[in-house]
């Protein structure tokens, strides 16, 4: 009997030993920085004081594609991984291409010791433009037009989730530069030369983040879970103020024209969570803006109370100096030290890696700088949930380029047509065209070409020309679609005089514009359409009724050829869905859209805007004809 009770005595405190061990190893294993139900500072500060030198600089490099494999990932910690323009997986890649692509290099970042997942970055700046099937919308210049803060938040929430389908969880948009002359080779990626309407189209941010909720932290970023991406406000700040509209160059103002022109998006950026704010290239009163810490630390981090991460453009560091890297350790000291705290590095990344480190080792650059920067990283990551879903799926792939998201860019599209002219007098309008004739004419460089209508930033960086690039409806079959079935349709590029007047055609649609450019490549002073445009005009024009579509990233030279048309529309850069441009051009939508540029005479009157003393425009800001719907039996 005592045998026995001893034995369960033993049992006992063998037990309780068992239990205090599993206790005390499991409060071992218990992280804070990985549990959900921790405050977020809680959570960025266990993590933080977790991480080596090299960890932390890793979380501040953001590297290509191109340059990124599983090893890589784990080697040197790296934070993040970037598609630039037209860098994608394969040719005409599906989403679980991308989704394969995203989730090796994921996989990767979990398991080094610390797990801290990375983030992918993309420009889905109209639309998942870099994507083969995605919806690609209009360009910003024509979402300007529309004054429609709604349909921006719509299209930014369709295009969050073409961009998750692919994996992908960090879009670089939106570009809320106020252009100030169109000259500018990036005019099309602004709303407007007015900063009040590029203020109101900050709404597309809720589209791609969420909602703010109410309860949320002055300057905290949001981002709404895996249907959502985190945005980016760019480029900080003055990109489209430029002398001559030279791009990468110097804006010239004083402080009061650049808080008052330049600065109030970014303002209402942030007040709508937005996660991210990238850095211009260019200059403010000769100071390189990637080295400019008053504005950068001093204005946007502690005046505007920004709490998410500051990028740097591509190279954007090594362009501090001219030529850009003649002073890489300056250049890394400069940058790191003025507020970047993700360094876009495609091509260098082991060369900054090792330079910060060094350093920071040797007291250069201060170790709070580092930890501030990798502080606004994480907080990033962990209020998007990436620490909670870090993985890609499939569930997802449906969203990219849907019939819901193509409706929404026709729309759009809709929208953003703007009516110049309408008739060579007020009481005999050419549009809305009838639907029902015997024959009508389609002409001119951009009817069936789905590139030119796409613009830059669609599949590759500068864009391309043709109708292989990805799947869309030209202006020419969106024509063939509406009229009526007993109407004849010809089209041909660039017909000459005699062709058009012995064909007896009822009226001409004439599509031309400028051809695809990005970035410098657009810089142009001269801001005319593409040949042989100007004379398919004149040879369809001066022969039969006709309306000239234009499909440019901004306004351009017209003048010469106004009288000679009947009715002249301005569509941009409408993107894939050409359909939206014949709604409006047959009544079965109105044109409602007004300029939110000014559209000058001639280039020699640039820059030009609203408001400005010598302002004598061809059509002012804010003008556009309007016409009624008119529905055919």
């Amino acid at each position: 009997m005592r045998v026995a009770k001893m034995e369960r005595f033993s049992m006992s405190i063998m037990c309780l030993a068992v239990l205090c061990l599993w206790t005390a190893f499991a409060e071992a294993e218990y992280i804070k920085y990985k549990d959900p139900k921790q405050s977020l500072n809680v959570r960025i500060r266990d993590l933080l004081g977790r991480m080596t030198l090299e960890e932390k600089i890793g979380q501040m490099c953001q590297i290509e594609r191109k340059d990124a494999s599983p090893d890589v990932m784990k080697k040197y910690f790296i934070g993040s991984v970037l598609s630039g323009g037209g860098s994608v997986p394969a040719p005409k890649a599906t989403a679980e291409t991308w989704v394969n692509m995203v989730n090796e290099l994921q996989k990767a970042s979990l398991s080094t010791r610390l797990g801290i997942p990375m983030i992918y970055g993309i420009d889905a700046v109209h639309g998942h433009n870099n994507v083969y099937k995605a919806t690609i919308f209009p360009h910003n210049v024509g979402l300007g037009v529309t004054r429609d803060p709604a349909l921006l938040k719509r299209i930014g929430a369709a295009t969050a989730l073409e961009v998750r389908a692919t994996g992908i969880q960090y879009a670089f948009s939106p570009c809320i530069a106020v252009c100030r002359d169109p000259r500018w080779g990036r005019c099309y990626e602004s709303y407007s030369e007015d900063h009040t309407i590029v203020r109101a189209m900050t709404e597309i941010i809720t589209g791609l983040q969420g909602d703010l909720p109410a309860s949320s932290q002055k300057g905290v970023p949001f981002v709404a879970g895996k249907t959502k991406v985190a945005a980016c406000a760019k480029h900080f700040v003055g990109d489209g103020g430029t002398v001559k509209g030279i791009d990468e160059s110097n804006t010239v103002i004083d402080y009061n024209g650049l808080l008052n022109i330049h600065m109030p998006a970014y303002l209402d950026s942030i007040r709508k969570g937005v996660a991210t704010v990238m850095v211009s290239y260019s200059s403010w009163n000769g100071e390189k803006m990637h080295a400019n810490h008053d504005l950068i630390t001093g204005f946007l981090k502690n005046t505007l109370k920004f709490r998410g991460f500051v990028i740097s453009d591509w190279q954007g560091i090594d362009r501090i100096t001219d030529p850009p890297h003649a002073n890489y350790s300056y250049s890394v000291q400069a940058g790191v030290l003025a507020g970047i705290d993700m360094v876009m590095l495609p091509e260098n990344f082991t060369e900054f890696f090792d330079d910060l480190t060094f350093q920071v080792k040797n007291n250069i650059i201060p170790m709070s700088r580092i930890d501030d920067a990798v502080k606004r990283i994480l907080r990033v990551k962990f209020v998007m949930g990436l620490f909670e879903n870090p993985m890609a799926d499939l569930s997802l792939a449906n969203q990219l380029g849907s019939q819901e998201h193509r409706d929404l860019a026709r729309e759009a599209v809709r929208k953003s047509l703007v009516l110049l002219k309408n008739g060579k007098s007020a009481n005999q309008p050419l549009l809305p065209l009838p639907k029902k004739v015997p024959k009508i004419l389609v002409a001119g460089s951009h009817a069936d070409n789905l590139g030119n209508q796409c613009g830059g930033w669609t599949i590759e960086w500068q864009g391309l020309q043709g109708n292989d690039l990805t799947i869309g409806t030209t202006i020419l079959t969106a024509v063939k679609k509406t009229v009526d079935p007993s109407t004849q349709v010809i089209y041909m590029e660039n017909p000459d005089t005699n062709f058009v007047k012995s064909n007896k055609f009822s009226y001409a649609i004439v599509v031309v514009g400028e051809t695809p450019y990005t970035e410098m490549f657009g810089d142009s002073l001269n801001l005319t359409i593409s040949e042989p445009g100007p004379s398919t005009i004149r040879n369809v024009c001066e022969a039969v009724k006709c309306v000239v579509v234009v499909i440019s990233g901004r306004p351009v030279v017209v003048e010469p050829y106004v009288a000679e048309m009947d009715a002249l529309v301005v569509a941009w850069l409408p993107g894939t869905e050409g359909q939206g441009v014949t709604d409006v051009l047959f009544g079965d939508y109105g044109f409602t859209g007004k300029l939110a540029r000014t559209w000058f005479k001639s280039v020699d009157q640039l820059p030009m805007n609203v408001g400005d003393p010598h302002y004598d425009p061809l059509f002012p800001f804010g003008f556009g004809l309007t016409t009624k719907p008119r529905r055919e039996e």
